[in-house]
């Protein structure tokens, strides 16, 4: 098969798929991820003649050539064609790579661990380390950042995690998004350890970790392609602020401050080290 174009709109697509089956041409339609979908031609040898075709179509989409084809071959498609409905975990691997996908399985194993009777003992075993001896139990310096108490809680630190872990990942590789996860995770509970005690939980350290740095390398090294628009940036801080004042939610307001200003400090570093010659 040759891979032709890659389309936003699957409709769009169908239409350019019912003209060339008029013609005895058949194309196949794919999703890629990020809300796009690729044309793949079946046979090589009618290459030319619908790479010519697609550039005519792509220029006027809405030619009513295209319409009448699709009323035409309505009734007589076959179902060689289906619109493929992706599993979630292909939609996790379209954004998302093996240590952002393992860190929120983890997670959402804890969070039903707690749910179903055992929130006691999950917590005794996971919590920042605050008893004596604990600071040698080494995984409770970053398992603390696992935990997680509601599922708003849950949803709203995966979510930034999926969307800006996957991004780092994806660009920068595991490694990278390990040491961003390591580094803000023990630092930003101690931070709220030193400040509050040991009774917290959560990945929003780290998702401030990675708000950080995702700034910084977008202000400071662009030619990486990683980014954060302005208005979820504003909204993290705001959300940061709103932590400090608000009197009503418990949340680990130091463990955010700690977290965003750990991305920021390895955002720079990163930044001089990749700088573009």
């Amino acid at each position: 098969m040759i891979r032709l174009v890659s389309l936003p709109n699957p409709r769009m697509g169908q239409a350019f798929i019912d003209y060339m089956a008029s013609r005895h041409i058949h194309i196949k339609m794919m999703p890629e991820g990020n809300d796009q979908f690729i044309l793949w031609l079946i046979d090589p040898q009618h290459q030319i003649e619908t790479e010519s075709e697609l550039q005519r179509f792509l220029n006027n989409p809405n030619d009513s050539r295209y319409q009448a084809a699709s009323w035409d071959m309505a009734e007589s498609r076959t179902n060689q064609f289906r619109y493929y409905s992706p599993s979630i975990m292909s939609m996790l691997k379209a954004k998302a790579g093996p240590v952002t996908i393992f860190i929120m399985v983890l997670c959402t194993v804890i969070f039903f661990l707690q749910q179903f009777g055992a929130g006691r003992a999950v917590f005794a075993a996971l919590h920042f380390p605050a008893l004596a001896g604990q600071e040698w139990q080494l995984w409770r310096w970053i398992s603390h950042a696992l935990l997680h108490f509601s599922i708003v809680h849950i949803a709203f630190n995966l979510l930034w995690w999926w969307q800006l872990g996957g991004d780092i990942e994806k660009k920068l590789g595991a490694r990278k998004l390990t040491q961003l996860f390591l580094v803000s995770s023990a630092l930003s509970g101690a931070g709220q350890y030193w400040v509050e005690g040991a009774n917290f939980g959560g990945l929003s350290g780290v998702v401030y970790a990675l708000v950080g740095y995702l700034w910084m390398l977008g202000y400071k090294a662009p030619h990486l392609g990683l980014s954060l628009p302005r208005a979820i940036i504003g909204f993290m801080l705001v959300w940061l602020v709103l932590g400090f004042v608000q009197p009503f939610m418990a949340i680990a307001n130091t463990a955010h401050l700690v977290g965003l200003l750990c991305g920021v400090i390895i955002g720079l570093l990163d930044a001089r080290r990749m700088r573009q010659p």
